[in-house]
């Protein structure tokens, strides 16, 4: 055990990041209106190389335009190794208002792409007078950056949220599939004549937990690609959600209401954790370590469970 206690990552609802391309401003007002509690106006993957000026325009005026809520606003910008990523940073930081709350940085692969990133950011806050500091979000999708999950997640103070992002994670992997996400064809146990399909990216997505819970940062699961498969999605993110992530992304309006009923705490699950707190509490007053709670043992660390769940409960009620 070590004597460093795990840093508090940021305090706010993550349940689900809802997607939209820059190059669509027809979609931000409806982006605005979701039940999503992070948008991600997009730069990258869904903006065409010829639009990714003009969409770097609307994003910018967007943040200003829009009325986002309490909503936390994120921007993906373009990749490192591409052309267009430093105009990203510098246009947006040095035009869009001081609604902008976060960055988010696709296929990090070390340390040092944060530091790059950063040390463009805080020269134009500087240069700007920018009152309010930017965060940073981080899409783990190479083997690059699984093989440095943990460096990447102590890479920046700015840092407060990390994802899988499958798709370009399995091509860079070299995994024999086109899903997004889910159980796997061909990923399967065989046994009495029955297949069992297991995860394919569970492994990973251990990995980016506990890199994220060593160093204070939220843990976010990625895209699932099938919006027509709501029991597929509502699975994967179940799966997720037992691993310890906070939430998961949306690429179509009708998995915003999927991640945010798995990512809720049930009613069941918060009045549980209460009783568990005023059982260990109640314990701890008659000089006992642990107790016994519906039949079963709960001792300090069943306090720490249940402070999670009810933390999550109460941030969600006050958004």
């Amino acid at each position: 055990m070590s004597f460093r206690i795990q840093p508090t990552p940021a305090a706010r609802p993550n349940r689900c990041q809802l997607f939209g391309p820059g190059s669509r401003p027809a979609l931000f007002d409806k982006m605005a209106a979701s039940a999503a509690d992070v948008v991600n106006l997009d730069l990258e993957d869904s903006v065409a190389p010829d639009d990714k000026a003009e969409a770097r325009k609307n994003v910018i005026q967007a943040i200003g335009d829009v009325d986002w809520g309490g909503k936390t606003l994120s921007v993906r910008i373009n990749g490192l190794d591409s052309p267009y990523w430093y105009r990203d940073v510098v246009d947006l930081l040095e035009n869009a208002s001081d609604r902008l709350d976060q960055i988010m940085i696709p296929k990090a692969g070390c340390a040092a792409d944060l530091y790059a990133v950063d040390a463009l950011v805080s020269s134009v806050e500087v240069a700007k007078g920018r009152r309010k500091r930017i965060s940073f979000e981080v899409i783990i999708e190479t083997a690059a950056g699984i093989a440095h999950v943990e460096e990447i997640a102590a890479a920046s103070p700015r840092l407060q949220a990390m994802s899988l992002g499958a798709a370009d994670f399995a091509a860079s992997m070299g995994m024999q599939t086109t899903g997004i996400g889910g159980t796997q064809e061909n990923y399967y146990m065989h046994r009495e004549g029955q297949k069992y399909w297991s995860d394919p990216w569970h492994w990973a997505q251990a990995a980016i937990v506990a890199a994220c819970r060593t160093h204070g940062v939220l843990p976010v699961d990625g895209p699932f690609g099938d919006f027509s498969d709501e029991e597929g999605f509502r699975a994967q993110a179940r799966r997720s959600a037992t691993l310890g992530m906070v939430g998961k992304w949306a690429i179509h309006p009708s998995q915003v209401a999927l991640a945010n009923e798995v990512f809720t705490p049930s009613e069941d699950a918060v009045t549980e954790a209460r009783e568990i707190l005023a059982a260990m509490a109640k314990a701890k007053a008659e000089g006992a370590g642990a107790t016994v709670y519906k039949g079963r043992l709960v001792d300090i660390a069943s306090i720490k469970q249940a402070e999670v769940i009810v933390k999550q409960a109460e941030m969600i009620a006050g958004r």
